[in-house]
């Protein structure tokens, strides 16, 4: 299987397991080694007090990005350290995407970049994230049918 394969089966896997992302319905568009694009309205359950995106849900969407493209090569990652900015508001109705590339890689670390921009184009989150990059695989957690050899 070659690393495109690879990436959007681990991309489709993680997008039907992680229930953050099944619960406030993220859907990744698209995916491949160190990348990926993650949709998601924003509905009247993810508003704050004052009628605009809560920060927590641009925050999850964007950390969802960060963690199919950091382990779309199929070494598990994990986050060491993530921060955002939240340059101007979503709305009720907004359709949000979440770009996520790699800016580097090493052996055990690698660091991300995610931006959160509405249908506009608007910039309304600014992520960026480490990773650690364990020993073990994702396909050790993934069935061997949902990942044949």
């Amino acid at each position: 299987m070659d690393a495109q394969e690879r990436a959007w089966r681990i991309a489709r896997w993680m997008n039907e397991r992680d229930q953050v992302a099944v619960n406030l319905g993220m859907k990744v568009a698209e995916a491949g080694p160190g990348w990926c694009k993650v949709k998601m309205t924003v509905t009247e359950k993810m508003l704050n007090a004052v009628g605009i995106t809560h920060g927590a849900v641009t925050y999850a969407l964007a950390d969802f990005a960060f963690a199919v493209a950091s382990n779309s090569y199929g070494q598990v990652a994990v986050a060491l350290n993530a921060q955002i900015h939240y340059p101007a508001p979503s709305r009720l109705g907004d359709t949000l995407v979440a770009t996520a590339t790699e800016e580097t890689r090493g052996r055990r670390t690698a660091i991300y970049r995610i931006e959160v921009r509405r249908g506009d184009n608007t910039l309304v989150g600014l992520f960026t994230g480490t990773v650690f990059l364990r020993d073990d695989k994702v396909e050790e957690w993934m069935s061997k049918e949902e990942f044949p050899a």
